[in-house]
């Protein structure tokens, strides 16, 4: 059972999940482990984040002895044309990121883990967002203004960008922003 006494362990250190969780009135604990992300190929879009938020459960589990608790581990990919359009290195890469997304539709798959010490439960969920054309002008503004280095296709669907450059969205918003909480909060039994 999920109380404020027994809390789930977030192995994540992503502002928007704390953001998500809180929203939902989900009591957390903090516990990151820095781990590998390279993508594995072979996998397919849904498997890749799958994977990586396997390999931070599992990261967590190990490090702390967390044996006993629920582990909420996720990554967040986006993938357009076949490609995955990762974390942007810097603001030219961000630039670029967004001018390939401009006008188009494109994927957001998150891959959950759910460990308790009864099962593990994997899953991903997909939205489709579609952004309206973007100006070299808009571009540069959101780089400058938000610096969004730390996101997978160089956006945040909560900051400005979302109000002004998203046309439209099939699937879950809160999957965008990093955690499809509606098909998690099922899985646990939380105290209220």
């Amino acid at each position: 059972m999920i109380d404020s006494n027994n809390p789930i362990i977030l192995a994540s250190k992503s502002p928007r999940r704390k953001r998500i969780c809180e929203l939902a009135d989900l009591p957390y604990e903090i516990f990151v482990v820095d781990t590998d992300e390279a993508v594995d190929n072979q996998l397919s879009i849904e498997e890749i984040p799958v994977a990586i938020a396997l390999g931070k459960m599992h990261a967590v589990k190990e490090r702390f002895s967390l044996e006993n608790r629920t582990i909420l581990a996720a990554d967040t990919i986006v993938e357009l044309d076949g490609k995955i359009v990762g974390k942007p290195a810097d603001r030219d890469a961000a630039i670029e990121t967004l001018k390939f997304l401009s006008g188009r539709e494109h994927r957001v798959v998150t891959g959950v883990v759910l460990y308790s010490p009864e099962k593990t439960t994997q899953f991903s969920e997909t939205t489709y967002v579609s952004f309206n054309p973007l100006s070299e002008e808009q571009i540069a503004y959101y780089v400058d203004k938000y610096a969004p280095y730390d996101k997978a296709g160089a956006y945040a669907i909560q900051e400005w960008i979302g109000a002004v450059a998203i046309k439209e969205i099939k699937g879950d918003f809160y999957n965008v922003m990093g955690l499809p909480i509606q098909r998690i909060l099922p899985l646990l039994e939380i105290a209220r």
